[in-house]
């Protein structure tokens, strides 16, 4: 047979209160773990404040980047403008300069026909005589030779007692400053019989003509600047052309 045991006292008030009773645990952290708690939400709420603000600084400084960027384009286009102006005026500097030394080029190969006369009265000997004086174009240029005076030459005819006297003429034009020594020729010289003296019908004495020499000289403008020849220009009566290139002088285009 069985029996039942049943205690009554469990169901009894005193008897619960004294009893323990078990009570369910509760989730707590331990004090020591507070601080990194605190510590992980101070990084995260810091994150992305730092985000935030280096994006604000990044787009704040492309702008300032793009503004200067802006501003140094302006000042590219400013300045190849300006360039461009200074090219300009170099070109037309230049194009003057050329000029400037062409017209100076022209200045120093002019062999004035008043000096050149003159040259020529003060070198005549006493018994030769010039008939005609012509101006003769430039001789071509040789290879390997500095290029001709573009005044081109001159040729010199007339008459002169005898053969040494036409001799004498040359020498005296061969030291010439206007004029090229080597190039300074007799071409042509051809003896012209005289006459004896005669008598008219009508009494009257016509006087021998004595025996000359017909010549022909040739020579070409020496090449010496007309800067390094201002002391004979101005011995010639040339005062314009010495002027102009003491003024040239003085401004620099032509060498002292």
């Amino acid at each position: 047979m069985y029996s039942l045991d049943i205690n009554f006292l469990q169901d009894r008030p005193g008897f619960q209160k004294n009893s323990p009773r078990q009570k369910t645990p509760k989730n707590t952290l331990p004090v020591g773990d507070l601080p990194l708690v605190y510590g992980g939400l101070a990084v995260g709420i810091c994150i992305p404040v730092l985000v935030g603000s280096g994006l604000w600084f990044l787009q704040a400084k492309n702008t300032e980047l793009e503004g200067k960027i802006a501003q140094l384009e302006q000042e590219n286009k400013k300045l190849d403008t300006e360039i461009g102006n200074i090219n300009k005026i170099k070109k037309q500097t230049q194009a003057v300069r050329a000029e400037t030394k062409a017209l100076a080029s022209v200045f120093n190969q002019i062999r004035p026909w008043s000096a050149m006369l003159q040259d020529l009265r003060d070198r005549i000997p006493a018994a030769v005589q010039i008939e005609t004086v012509t101006q003769l174009p430039p001789a071509p240029a040789v290879k390997g030779e500095p290029p001709p005076n573009p005044a081109g030459g001159i040729q010199i005819i007339g008459k002169a007692r005898s053969f040494n006297d036409v001799n004498d003429f040359l020498l005296t034009l061969q030291k010439s400053s206007f004029l090229k020594s080597e190039a300074t020729k007799i071409t042509n010289a051809t003896l012209i019989k005289g006459t004896k003296p005669q008598s008219s019908t009508r009494g009257n004495i016509v006087l021998a003509k004595p025996d000359l020499v017909k010549y022909t000289i040739q020579s070409a403008m020496s090449n010496v600047p007309a800067s390094e020849l201002i002391r004979e220009l101005e011995q010639k009566g040339t005062v314009g052309l010495v002027t102009r290139i003491r003024n040239l002088q003085q401004t620099g285009v032509l060498k002292k």
